[in-house]
């Protein structure tokens, strides 16, 4: 059993037991098991004791609040959706390379979608969507960005969106693709953003699911944060923190099992053998995040672009660390989807008035059905 799935069991039985423990029914085989039946059974059989004994006692839940798997600094161990490749090049003076995913279409609609994703997330989060936009006739290319996930992590890097999207466009370049319809989520959406500012005549399309960068924190008072305060953080997380952030801000307080691989994703890596690597990269990218924000330049991005917005997202970089008067004026995402309108010279908005921060991992049916049809309506420069 792959390790996310072994997560999603582990997250159904803590569910399960803690309603009642007659409800859980171990796996069974026929004899004799198989050396493979063997292993299932006894991975099986730990995830799901492991969240029973968290579920039927605070003290040991306190003591296993981050169990689970722990994978290397490259995401090492875990599963992708597809066949993972790499782009190998050189940048700032350094070897490095990119994995990305490159599915090809059964009936080619001549067309690419570039999947960019976001801080907490990597290619392979965009599972559900890499089905739909294939299922349309989409080639889609989903890349890790240089210092996440199964891509490289330099020791010393000056992260910039501008450097990512120059990765990027290399990536493309080397797949042949030379126009692409880019959908960016989150911190993917502010790297969309500045792909297309960058490349227009590449950007055929643009597509923006709750982008981050849409305001600037700093100027209404959010504190900065040096690198080694970030950096202190991110050795500091762990599997509970990670999840009570995202069901507080990506799912509007709602948890279903299906979102716990992607915790233990982040997680494993923080257990793992690269924690120090994978943290001090984290560190960094936070650093660019907060010091780069794109919304002083929306009124020169005049590729055709369709937001995509949950309405019930808080998003702000280390709103924590503000004062109460700050925190509430951040993050407003109906007003920045509003506002966000009005500076796009080419932009259409689709609202979901009860998602959050990932509303195409939230109701994945609504999401995608307005992401087609969007792109559907959306003119493409070509």
């Amino acid at each position: 059993m792959s390790h996310r799935r072994a997560a999603s069991v582990a997250q159904r039985s803590r569910s399960c037991f803690a309603s009642s423990p007659a409800c859980l029914r171990f796996p069974t085989f026929s004899s004799p098991a198989s050396p493979a039946a063997m292993m299932f059974r006894r991975q099986s059989l730990f995830a799901m004791l492991i969240a029973a004994i968290a579920a039927t006692s605070p003290s040991v839940l306190a003591a296993t609040a981050d169990d689970g798997p722990a994978y290397g600094p490259e995401l090492q161990g875990f599963d992708y959706p597809a066949p993972v490749r790499q782009f190998a090049f050189t940048s700032q003076g350094e070897a490095m390379h990119m994995a990305y995913m490159d599915i090809r279409p059964e009936h080619a609609n001549g067309r690419t979608a570039v999947l960019l994703h976001g801080k907490n997330f990597c290619a392979a989060t965009w599972e559900g969507t890499i089905k739909v936009l294939s299922a349309a006739g989409y080639r889609v290319i989903a890349p890790d960005q240089i210092g996440f996930c199964k891509s490289s992590k330099p020791a010393r890097y000056q992260y910039s969106f501008q450097q990512l999207a120059r990765n990027t466009h290399a990536l493309l370049e080397s797949a042949g693709v030379g126009q692409a319809t880019v959908i960016g989520h989150s911190t993917g959406g502010m790297l969309a953003m500045r792909y297309a500012l960058m490349y227009p005549q590449q950007t055929e399309q643009l597509a923006l699911v709750n982008p981050i960068g849409l305001e600037d924190w700093k100027a209404k008072g959010v504190p900065s944060l040096s690198v080694d305060q970030w950096y202190a953080r991110e050795l500091a997380t762990s599997a509970d923190k990670i999840r009570g952030y995202e069901q507080a801000t990506y799912y509007v307080g709602t948890w279903r099992p299906e979102y716990e691989p992607w915790v233990q994703m982040l997680a494993g890596m923080n257990r793992g053998p690269g924690k120090q690597q994978v943290a001090w990269n984290s560190a960094l990218i936070y650093d660019m995040i907060f010091t780069q924000p794109v919304v002083y330049e929306l009124g020169a991005l005049k590729t055709q672009t369709l937001l995509l917005i949950g309405d019930k997202d808080t998003t702000a970089i280390a709103k924590d660390a503000a004062p109460p008067e700050v925190r509430a004026k951040v993050g407003n995402y109906p007003a920045l989807a509003q506002l966000t309108l009005k500076a796009l010279p080419n932009a259409k908005l689709v609202e979901f008035p009860d998602l959050g921060h990932a509303p195409q991992m939230q109701d994945p049916q609504a999401f995608h059905k307005a992401l087609l049809d969007g792109l559907a309506a959306l003119p493409a420069s070509r």
